[in-house]
């Protein structure tokens, strides 16, 4: 990025607010570290293909096993590690054109499962990896290079897919306030089901939407982000729903239900109720001999 930081001489632009996220992973999982009192090394994160990828790659110290899969693919890969080995701590990074375009169809069926891992939806309204295409999170009539006489279709309301998908642990935030980010990152890791932290990154290169998130009273912007209020009650959807339908974006945990068994959890009853019918060896013998 600069001849002064050669350690971070990658594909971000200075200001991205991608950086910031990497920091509040990082600080949530050295809080996990030391609450859990259990090495980084078993914590999985599972990358897609975009900016937000290169997540997985920048952890300074001690390293959580990184897989970098492919494109719109980490809740399937994500399902794989947790079903193998439900022990681990495992966290999705992606981007709204990783997550919620090709990667859509996955979110239902991780939600419906509660599958227990975390999911980081680093949110910039765009494609900033590939230079700016429209992605399902651009706004309508925005110019884009695959658009270039405006969006024609409307933007996808994310907050509003995932409570309409049922997922249980819901925090929409934004890559400005780091520290605050990694104690959501951090409630979100801990509670027991399918998590997802959606958080507003803005690019800097093709889709600067900083001013527009937090205004500028000098130019008559009103701030984009609220603060969801202190009176909001996460355990009621409905609350959830008024709240996304609202203009602009709230900020803060949005949905937590308060009743969640993670898949995990669930197999292992279904195994209990398993009974596995076994035959003598003359018994097989015989079956053969028919």
């Amino acid at each position: 990025m600069t001849k002064r930081n050669p350690d971070y001489d990658f594909k971000w632009c200075p200001g991205c607010g991608d950086f910031a996220v990497v920091r509040a992973v990082e600080l949530s999982l050295a809080e996990w570290v030391n609450t859990s009192n259990r090495p980084i090394e078993e914590t999985v994160m599972v990358a897609g293909i975009g900016c937000s990828g290169n997540l997985v790659h920048l952890q300074e110290g001690p390293q959580p096993f990184g897989i970098h899969g492919i494109h719109g693919r980490t809740l399937p890969i994500a399902l794989g590690v947790k079903s193998a080995r439900p022990d681990l701590n495992v966290v999705v990074v992606a981007g709204d054109g990783d997550f919620l375009s090709i990667g859509g169809e996955h979110i239902a069926p991780a939600a419906k499962r509660n599958l227990d891992v975390t999911c980081i939806i680093m949110d910039n309204g765009v494609y900033g990896l590939t230079k700016g295409q429209a992605s399902p999170t651009t706004e309508f009539g925005q110019i884009t290079p695959t658009t270039p006489y405006g969006k024609l279709d409307d933007p996808v309301n994310p907050l509003l897919l995932y409570l309409s998908y049922g997922v249980p642990f819901i925090v929409s935030a934004i890559s400005t306030r780091p520290r605050v980010l990694a104690q959501q990152i951090g409630e979100a890791m801990d509670y027991p089901g399918f998590s997802i932290v959606h958080v507003q990154s803005p690019c800097t290169t093709y889709n600067d939407t900083y001013e527009a998130l937090k205004g500028n009273p000098a130019k008559g912007i009103d701030p984009g982000a609220w603060e969801i209020p202190d009176s909001h009650d996460p355990g009621n959807l409905s609350a959830a729903l008024d709240l996304v339908r609202e203009a602009g974006i709230p900020i803060g945990l949005l949905h937590r239900a308060n009743e969640s068994v993670p898949m995990h959890e669930r197999l292992v009853e279904a195994k209990e109720r398993l009974r596995v019918k076994t035959r003598s060896v003359d018994q097989l013998l015989d079956m053969v001999a028919v």
